[in-house]
Order: C-alpha cells, then sequence, then structure tokens
C-alpha cells in the first residue's frame, strides 16, 4: 500500500512538473521576424507590345523605407474602384541602422492569353497608379 502511495504521488509531480515545462508564455503564437507593408512604384519598364502566349516581363522600380527593406511580393490593390497590383516590402522588426529610402527592382511577368490592350498598374501612391498599356496581337 506504501509502494502504490508513492508511486501514485510521484506520477502526479511528474506530470505536473511536465506540463509546467512545456506550458509556452505565448500560447502558441510566435511573433513575426518581419513586418510587411505596400511600397511605392516608380517606373515599370517593358516592352508595348506581345504576342498571345508568349511571357512578357516588366522590371518594376520601386522605394523601399529604409535599407533594411526588401522585396516580398506582389499583391492586388484596388483604389477607388480602379483594380491593379502593389508590391509589398518586408522589414525586420527591429531596428534599422540606415533611416535612408532605397530603390529596388523587381520582376513582374503577365502571360497574355488572348489578343487585346491590356493595362499593367502599379500602385503609386495612396491615391494613383502607374500605368503601363500593352498591346497583345
Amino acid at each position: 500500500m506504501r509502494i502504490f502511495r508513492i508511486q501514485t504521488i510521484l506520477a502526479v509531480l511528474f506530470l505536473a512538473v511536465f506540463s509546467v515545462a512545456c506550458s509556452s508564455d505565448d500560447n502558441g503564437k510566435e511573433t513575426p521576424q518581419t513586418i510587411s507593408r505596400a511600397a511605392n512604384v516608380t517606373a515599370i519598364s517593358g516592352p508595348a507590345t506581345g504576342k498571345v502566349g508568349v511571357d512578357v516581363n516588366y522590371d518594376v522600380s520601386f522605394i523601399v523605407d529604409n535599407a533594411c527593406g526588401e522585396f516580398d511580393r506582389i499583391g492586388s490593390t484596388s483604389i477607388g474602384k480602379e483594380e491593379g497590383f502593389q508590391i509589398e516590402a518586408k522589414y525586420p522588426t527591429g531596428t534599422c541602422a540606415n533611416q535612408t529610402p532605397t530603390a529596388l527592382h523587381t520582376l513582374y511577368t503577365f502571360s497574355p492569353q488572348s489578343k487585346g490592350t491590356f493595362e499593367i498598374k502599379f500602385r503609386k501612391s495612396e491615391t494613383e497608379f502607374l500605368v503601363k498599356k500593352l498591346v497583345i496581337e
């Protein structure tokens, strides 16, 4: 009887210590190492014409807030009723030693599936898009 009681107490003690040791202070949520923000596009360069089924590449220039910012992704956005794209840049959550805005570039590929005139729109500011027209023959 005495051995059973000691084993029970040890088992309960072990489980209590194990559950406390494995608990997480952040409840399973990790602190992100980067944050993402929209970056303003300054230029879109590439061809004005193309052919159906042939990818058209554009070099998109944009400004990040500081030297620690870098390209994250291209997302969609709207300004009023107009739809377009925006560049999203990622920044480390810590402080950045060089706060000078930096110009960067990324490649955007458009894959035309039909003939027509298309507008490639990237967010230039909070209120306007930078537009590149593309004619597909």
